[in-house]
């Protein structure tokens, strides 16, 4: 069993496990967290057991290609949120990040700072040279997180996001090693 774990000045992230299903389902059932997802909202905890079966699975490879980790609020090791690094071809040497939040921890800087760390862990332990995300366009929020650790809105995908309000344009944003990164939290500790 691979164990990793990426502490943040007020969080900690460490690889899913299947002990995390009810907090997951609970996650993934919020209305609010939806909203800009393509998941959608589960019918059952069955129907959750399954997708994170599959990260749990991809997690405990050898060589971890699409890491699932759950972010816990410090002291007491709350699940407030998951966090996703999928790597592309190593000779790109690229990966593509998500992050989905419980919105009782919304505008309190958490993804900001999860997104920071993640970005010092692809960067300085995957020695990656490029870090990927997208966003809804009318995600404001998480347009906010990716600007504020340094990404840069490279382009835009013209309704490619199959959300519940319709097709969505998607922002596409990314950061490579020889960027500035604007909330290191190396230089916080």
């Amino acid at each position: 069993m691979n164990t990793i774990e990426i502490p943040t000045p007020r969080t900690v992230l460490r690889l899913i496990s299947m002990g995390d299903l009810e907090a997951i389902h609970v996650l993934h059932s919020l209305p609010e967290t939806d909203e800009f997802n393509t998941l959608g909202i589960p019918e059952n905890l069955e129907e959750t057991q399954e997708i994170i079966e599959q990260w749990v699975a991809a997690n405990q490879l050898k060589d971890i290609k699409n890491y699932t980790f759950k972010i816990e609020l410090l002291p007491d090791n709350q699940l407030i949120g998951l966090f996703g690094l999928r790597l592309g071809n190593e000779k790109y040497r690229r990966a593509e990040v998500w992050y989905k939040i419980h919105s009782s921890y919304w505008k309190q800087g958490f993804a900001t700072e999860v997104l920071a760390a993640m970005i010092d862990f692809g960067f300085d332990q995957l020695n990656l040279h490029r870090i990927q995300a997208g966003c809804a366009v009318d995600n404001i929020g998480s347009i906010k997180v990716l600007e504020k650790v340094g990404m840069i809105r490279e382009g835009r995908g013209r309704q490619i996001l199959p959300l519940k309000s319709g097709w969505s344009d998607n922002f596409e944003y990314a950061i490579l090693d020889s960027d500035e990164r604007k909330q290191n939290t190396k230089q916080k500790q």
